[in-house]
């Protein structure tokens, strides 16, 4: 098996890197950053001082202090004598070692110091920087090191965004006894999982909602490994009956739905407001087409948990799947937004230089970096996009409004928009017709008449006194929306709404319309919701994508009739295709990604092209794209991608591993970057996954 190769960025002054991690464990709040590795290096013959470099690493195993100390053994043998150093020969001694490995359940960093020659020691460091000595740390704290060390793996190998410069990623799993070790690990401590954190989509995490529970559908779906997960929560479900809906996950996604409804049908009978159950329910009944039950399930799944955004979200989708668009809009309004947290991504001082060596059985002429990024002619528009920066629940309830424009298009549900949500021309018409009628209205006439004021319809920011809504966009964002618009004559300038926001006429062209067609409006006020903050923001936000995209293909239109070239930096490219793809033109942004790969490599296109290529099951042409991206992750020491090796599971069960292998060895490729994919194939042989035996 190829080894990633080493990096080391080196330090300004010797463990400054240790020291910043101290201080930022006090703000860990989710699994931690990936363990660190300090090294203190010298050259004696030479007279060098030492110096103090670091790198990041995932997937090692940390059950002890011994197999953490290990891994730094292998290190003096990587980077020790003759090593290539800023391209020069160079023979360096490593004379200390740490390993600092974040324990997420009882916030701990558990550290493991190598003295070379010398001892092995290892300690714990607790929130405020306090050093727990090894004699008062149990056996429980290396097993829940160990689980956490997993659950990293798995989470932070597929980053795409703010990756870790320096960090080496690997296979935590590569055995069936690691499995069994992993699964009993986690069977151990399944019901403290709370304790990590959960998704930001979830409001408080619980016994089956968490980054535990999370990993372990993760590995499941990775691995094919159906029968592990089954008897895994089969056991759990004897003591917690919620586990049920894991089980009904892990049953759905090994193609065995009979048992997968069976037990829903049970565990609902028991728990009948169940709302994880609830929402499997509604996800299979919408796979089935049947939407009409999904309906039924996902209502009763926001009244079981009403503070939860996956329920309501999960709601909205069922009425965009019944084109019921007024509904869907009402529903996403109605969903609880939570504050994104950002992974834990490590905090280190500024680096005196980076080492960052190449592997050499990675070594492929098209993924050479000759033209850097950075230096690359981008279009400031397109890096100013919003729409790109969404994460968390902003991002999917982004997700459920281009589905729907995708569906109808923009005009159509900026009249879907309007019909259920109060405009700002409404809102004027009422509040002055409100005013007048308190003038008219004397002491006398309201004696005389024996009723009271009537309260006005909007009042503190709510309709009809729900102090609940919230006003709309601000001005600040208001005004940098009408100067996006600039120079977009395709859509028109957006039209505010209550509480500030703007929003694309879709209806009558004319401002000055007659007051009797404004009348008809006004008669359905009171039925109508004020549209929340965030809403109103990621309206805007859907705009100035659609502005964008609407230029790029008139402009590409354009060039394309006059037989012109049309020119754009590989940068800009990237994000037009990932433009394309979040408003849901597949084909516009394979486009752009495969011109974009015709200038330089990008893993970020041949991403794209990837998923494209496996939902349009063309296997071979998938394998390319596989061999590639592995070669580019064994480049920046990363040996091990759950979403490549998952897709190929997927093709080895269809084609069988000898079918695969075959394809693989195919192609013209050199021989060292193709047993870089060989090794998936492997390691799923060894799981004995389906297909693998032929």
């Amino acid at each position: 098996m190829v080894i990633p190769a080493v990096p080391e960025i080196v330090e300004n002054e010797i463990s400054e890197s240790i020291y910043a991690r101290t201080e930022a464990l006090q703000a860990l709040r989710e699994l931690g950053p990936p363990d660190l590795v300090h090294l203190t290096k010298s050259q004696p013959k030479a007279g060098i001082k030492e110096i103090g470099t670091y790198h990041h690493v995932t997937g090692v195993d940390a059950s002890s202090s011994a197999s953490l100390a290990a891994y730094i053994n292998t290190l003096t043998y990587l980077i020790g004598e003759n090593q290539m150093w800023f391209g020069k020969p160079q023979s360096w001694k490593i004379t200390t070692g740490i390993y600092c490995c974040y324990n997420a359940f009882s916030r701990v960093d558990m550290r493991v110091e190598v003295q070379i020659p010398g001892g092995v020691k290892y300690y714990a460091v607790d929130e405020r920087g306090q050093r727990r000595p090894q004699e008062d740390i149990p056996e429980e704290l290396w097993l829940e090191t160990y689980l956490c060390g997993v659950l990293r793996a798995f989470s932070y190998a597929d980053e795409q965004t703010n990756r870790i410069i320096g960090c080496r990623r690997f296979n935590p799993i590569t055995s069936t006894e690691a499995e069994h070790r992993f699964l009993d690990a986690a069977e151990r401590l399944f019901f403290k999982g709370w304790q990590l954190g959960s998704d930001p989509d979830i409001q408080v995490p619980n016994v089956v909602s968490n980054h535990l529970t999370n990993g372990l559908l993760h590995y499941i779906h990775t691995t094919g490994r159906f029968a592990s997960g089954v008897n895994l929560f089969e056991k759990l479900r004897s003591k917690e009956p919620e586990v049920a809906s894991l089980l009904a996950k892990v049953y759905l996604d090994g193609d065995e739905e009979v048992k997968a409804v069976s037990l829903l049908y049970d565990t609902i009978k028991i728990l009948p407001m169940d709302a994880a159950c609830l929402d499997v329910q509604a996800q299979f009944c919408m796979s089935k087409g049947r939407d009409d039950l999904a309906l039924e399930c996902a209502k009763r799944a926001v009244n079981s948990a009403p503070s939860e955004f996956i329920t309501w979200a999960r709601l909205a989708e069922v009425y965009v799947a019944l084109e019921q668009w007024e509904l869907a809009l009402l529903t996403i309004n109605s969903c609880p937004m939570f504050t994104n947290q950002d992974t834990d991504r490590p905090k280190m001082p500024q680096p005196g230089r980076m080492h960052l060596p190449i592997l050499t059985e990675a070594v492929l002429d098209e993924l050479s970096e000759d033209t850097d990024p950075k230096h690359e002619m981008v279009d400031p528009n397109l890096l100013k996009l919003p729409g790109a920066t969404l994460k968390g629940t902003f991002l999917k309830a982004y997700r459920l409004l281009t589905e729907i424009t995708a569906k109808v298009g923009w005009d159509a549900l900026l009249r879907f928009r309007s019909s259920v949500f109060v405009m700002e021309e409404e809102y004027r018409n009422e509040k002055t017709a409100a005013e007048q009628q308190e003038k008219e209205k004397t002491a006398s006439t309201t004696a005389l008449r024996g009723t009271s004021p009537a309260p006005t319809s909007i009042r503190d920011g709510s309709v009809n006194g729900d102090d609940d809504d919230k006003k709309s966009l601000s001005e600040e964002d208001e005004a940098a929306a009408e100067s996006a618009t600039d120079g977009a004559p395709i859509i028109e300038r957006p039209e505010q709404i209550v509480g500030f926001s703007e929003e694309v006429m879709s209806g009558s062209e004319d401002p000055q319309a007659p007051a009797e067609s404004s009348a008809k409006k006004y008669t359905h006020f009171q039925n109508k919701r004020l549209c929340e903050r965030w809403l109103d923001n990621l309206f805007m936000l859907l705009y100035e994508d659609l502005r964008v995209y609407t230029i790029w293909r008139a402009d590409l239109a354009q060039f394309k009739q006059k037989s012109k070239l049309y020119r754009r930096s590989a940068l800009e490219l990237e994000i037009l295709g990932e433009l394309a793809q979040r408003l849901h033109h597949e084909e516009e942004a394979v486009e752009a990604f495969a011109n974009c790969l015709q200038i330089r490599f990008s893993a970020r296109a041949l991403k794209g092209i990837l998923a494209y290529q496996e939902k349009q099951k063309d296997n071979r042409a998938t394998l390319n794209s596989i061999i590639r991206l592995t070669a580019w992750n064994y480049r920046w020491y990363s040996e091990f991608s759950p979403s490549l090796l998952c897709t190929v599971r997927k093709l080895i069960e269809e084609e069988g591993a000898v079918k695969i292998r075959s394809i693989v060895q195919s192609t013209s490729l050199p021989q060292p970057v193709l047993d870089l994919t060989h090794h998936y194939v492997g390691l799923l042989s060894a799981f004995r996954s389906s297909g693998s035996d032929g």
